[in-house]
């Protein structure tokens, strides 16, 4: 029997309902109305994770272990329901939606192995010196310890993997930090769904309701009373630099500033170095038409942006992947407004004046479809607004003078998630001129391939210097762990007041 979802809130264990509602707007399927979050409810999702903490935080790491794969467990149960729900809800194929709860599952268990193994706590031990000259030293030791409860804000373009038991959910549980998540309206019944596969992972487990709450949203007063609260001690986000940049104003702005953990854009620029250009330039051209349409182009790690030298290669490469992104049709995004959002930035890019259209295929609606520009090295760096990033699959080839332009291109980004080189054994020397600035500039360089997709994995970084992400750090993979910890000495403790990790 197909999922009906009840609309409400999920606070502490409990469906709360509320009188403002908002409706849900799927592609297929029938409209829904769901519970408008307040402060109020915010609030009362706040204390109960407050109460929560003085018994979670505290947990061993084998149950919160056994808690995180509860989870896991909880939401297979629910599979068929949540790729229905998610599919009519965003539009996304059903072999995506799988692979995504493959993935958000496969995180949790991975986090649950992780904390076992106890290399996440950074132990540290100095033991007395109490005969040391001129002055003994104390035992002291160190662990980290979680924060305390974190908001974490369901992103619009991952209905799982980065949204109600995403990675910023899955590593603040795995930390010992309960959780409020502000669920996203582009998909409430799919976050409904993920919200009472944790809730019943929490009462399987025997721990306080307090541990998890999900609240719709309805209004931006969710948000802002969530970062306001003076009980949330950190919150994660994956969303628009806009958005993502007011929520971290209110951070700092707090009497008691707290960690924002944002990832805002990042257009995730890609060099093609001389020697692998002469080789496969057509070959390059078109594999990145694939991965600028990869899910309508709806990917953080989307290489809006590929530098080229100018000359006969450089018309390769454009040729070839204007024909692949002409044989694509419109798609539909995710959201009205996100496709809204990309015909804006489309026509932005276009008003500059800065870039030729190669390719601009008409769309409106939920529809989004490629579309392909050219501009100069020259006229790229004199035109700031070309650098923006533009959510869908867009993308804008550089032609540049020489490898001292692709240099000065490379020093004047902004932060990235990643930075790309395509190369051969023959571009190695100029290869090795860039990647120290590209070092400074993403949180993950490639070599040979593609940025769209992050492997969930210990080595992930998935995050970079500002815009890209508010914070160095990473949301994906085990270290995302340590966003929500931190460090206490103890100096001289007796073995009974220890931690347990330390005793």
């Amino acid at each position: 029997m197909p999922y009906t979802p009840h609309g409400k809130h999920l606070i502490a264990g409990e469906a709360i309902g509320a009188d403002k509602t908002f409706t849900s707007t799927p592609v297929a399927g029938d409209a829904h109305a769901f519970a408008c979050g307040s402060p109020a409810l915010v609030d009362r999702a706040v204390t109960a994770a407050e109460d929560a903490f003085w018994s979670y935080g505290y947990t061993d790491a084998e149950t919160r272990a056994v808690f995180l794969e509860t989870i896991a467990d909880e939401i297979e149960s629910r599979a068929d329901d949540i790729t229905e729900m998610g599919t009519a809800e965003t539009a996304l194929p059903t072999a995506r939606l799988q692979g995504e709860r493959g993935r958000t599952t496969g995180q949790l268990r991975m986090f649950a192995d992780h904390i076992r193994k106890g290399d996440y706590l950074d132990r540290r031990h100095d033991p007395a010196l109490p005969d040391r000259a001129p002055a003994p030293r104390p035992d002291l030791k160190l662990v980290q310890r979680p924060l305390g409860p974190v908001a974490v804000f369901g992103a619009s373009n991952f209905a799982l993997a980065f949204s109600t038991a995403g990675g910023d959910t899955a590593s603040a549980l795995a930390a010992g930090c309960p959780v409020i998540v502000k669920g996203h309206e582009a998909h409430p019944a799919t976050a409904e769904l993920v919200a009472e596969a944790i809730t019943a992972a929490v009462a399987k487990c025997g721990l306080h309701p307090g541990t998890f709450s999900m609240i719709h949203g309805g209004s931006h007063e969710v948000g802002k009373a969530l970062v306001e609260h003076p009980l949330i001690r950190a919150a994660g986000f994956t969303g628009s630099l806009r958005g993502g940049r007011a929520l971290y104003d209110l951070c700092a702005a707090r009497p008691e500033p707290i960690p924002f953990y944002g990832e805002l854009g990042s257009i995730n620029p890609m060099f093609m170095m001389p020697a692998a250009m002469a080789a496969r330039a057509a070959k390059l051209g078109a594999g990145w038409a694939g991965s600028l349409t990869m899910g309508v182009g709806q990917f953080c790690t989307n290489p809006g942006v590929a530098v080229v030298l100018d000359g006969a290669e450089a018309d390769a490469f454009t040729g070839a992947a204007a024909e692949a992104l002409n044989a694509v049709d419109g798609q539909t995004m995710l959201t009205d407004g996100i496709a809204d959002a990309y015909r804006a930035g489309r026509d932005a890019v276009a008003a500059t004046g800065a870039a030729s259209e190669v390719l601009s295929k008409g769309c409106d609606g939920r529809h989004a479809a490629p579309a392909l520009f050219v501009t100069s090295g020259d006229c790229w760096l004199a035109t700031p607004d070309l650098a923006h990033e533009v959510f869908g699959p867009l993308g804008i080839v550089i032609r540049v003078k020489d490898e001292a332009q692709m240099q000065e291109i490379a020093r004047g980004l902004s932060g990235q998630l990643t930075c790309t080189l395509h190369m051969d054994d023959a571009d190695t020397d100029a290869a090795r001129a860039l990647v120290p600035v590209l070092e400074r500039k993403a949180g993950r360089l490639l070599v040979n391939g593609f940025p769209t997709g992050v492997e969930v994995c210990d080595a992930m970084v998935h995050g970079g210097p500002y815009p890209a992400t508010t914070f160095a750090g990473t949301s994906v993979g085990t270290m995302a762990i340590r966003r929500f910890l931190r460090p206490v000495s103890y100096q001289d403790f007796p073995a009974a007041l220890l931690p347990k990790e330390l005793a």
